[in-house]
C-alpha cells in the first residue's frame, strides 16, 4: 500500500473516525472485511440513515444490500475518506452536512453543490448533478 494511503489509514484510527465507523458497522449487524487502499468494508448496512447506496466513516465504507463495491464507487468513497483524514476525523461530519444543507439549499439535492461529493466525483458516487434553483439570477 502506498505510503500516503498507509497515512490515512492510520490518521483515520487515530482521530477516531474509522473506529466509529467499525462500531456503526457492528452495531448495524453488517459483514465486515478488508477491502483495498486500507479501507474496511461493511455489507448489510440496513438502518434508514443516513441515505444512500454507501457512505463513508474513516477508512470505513458501509454498504446497503443493494449496493455492490465497484472499482468506480470504491474510488469515491476513497476520497471521502481522504477528507476525513484532512479534516481531522471528526469534523468532518459537521463540514459534510453544512456543506450537504447547503447543497440542498440551492438545488433540493443534498449532493450537487456539496463541496466534498463534488471533489470525491458526483457521477462516481451515483449522483447527478442538478441546477442551482437558488439565488435565481435576472
Amino acid at each position: 500500500m502506498p505510503l500516503r494511503l498507509r497515512f490515512r489509514q492510520l490518521w483515520n484510527a487515530a482521530n477516531l473516525t474509522t473506529p466509529l465507523g467499525l462500531v456503526l458497522a457492528l452495531a448495524a449487524g453488517c459483514r465486515v472485511q478488508r477491502g483495498p487502499d486500507g479501507l474496511i468494508l461493511a455489507f448489510g448496512y440496513r438502518w434508514a440513515f443516513p441515505d444512500g447506496g454507501a457512505f463513508t466513516v474513516g477508512n470505513m465504507v458501509l454498504f446497503r444490500p443493494h449496493t455492490a463495491p465497484t472499482a468506480r464507487l470504491l474510488e469515491h468513497e476513497s476520497r471521502h475518506a481522504t477528507q476525513y483524514a484532512w479534516c481531522l476525523g471528526l469534523p468532518f461530519l459537521v463540514l459534510y452536512f453544512t456543506a450537504a444543507g447547503w447543497s440542498l439549499l440551492r438545488t433540493g439535492d443534498p449532493a450537487s453543490r456539496n463541496p466534498f461529493e463534488r471533489q470525491a466525483g458526483l457521477v462516481t458516487g451515483g449522483y447527478r448533478e442538478r441546477p442551482v434553483r437558488w439565488p435565481r439570477r435576472r
